[in-house]
């Protein structure tokens, strides 16, 4: 299976603490992070990137179901 990650650009503060988790999955790119690749495969660090995000600005799907950031 693979998932989509995104990330609001307008929610984005560019932290940076999803690039600290996973840098071979996100970057920071000016102002906002981006995913280096829109679909990867199933990566907890994905999950927990979403997680610890401080504005809630990533979002990964699993087709049309949001699977983080976890509840």
């Amino acid at each position: 299976m693979t998932w989509k990650l995104e990330i609001d650009p307008g929610q984005c503060m560019a932290s940076g603490s999803c690039a600290a988790i996973a840098p071979d999955l996100f970057v920071l790119d000016g102002e906002h992070a981006r995913p280096l690749k829109e679909r990867i495969d199933e990566d907890e660090r994905a999950l927990d990137a979403a997680d610890v995000c401080p504005a809630v600005a990533i979002t990964v799907r699993d087709g049309e179901r949001v699977v983080g950031p976890r509840p």
